[in-house]
């Protein structure tokens, strides 16, 4: 199952190139924000194979790591996006 996961856009690396930084519960990596129009720091996005594919409000992304995370779904989701960049 592919699942999309909520991340928080902590800094904008390259504007030119749609790259951000986020954060996904303590881990950051490099995601393309291209797909979406105006991100900013702050804003919570979903995020599937190193891509958002759309913005959520924080209480969405809270409430989507919560159930993740009581399914067990979250640590497999965390390991694939850590180990996704390598």
């Amino acid at each position: 199952m592919c699942l999309a996961i909520p991340g928080k856009i902590v800094e904008i690396v390259d504007a030119e190139n749609s790259i951000a930084k986020v954060d996904v519960g303590g881990v950051r990596r490099n995601i393309n924000t291209g797909m979406l129009d105006d991100t900013k720091v702050g804003d919570y996005v979903l995020i599937h194979v190193g891509f958002a594919m759309s913005k959520i409000d924080e209480h969405e992304a809270e409430e989507t790591l919560r159930v993740l995370n009581e399914i067990g779904e979250y640590q497999a989701e965390l390991e694939q996006f850590s180990t996704s960049f390598e």
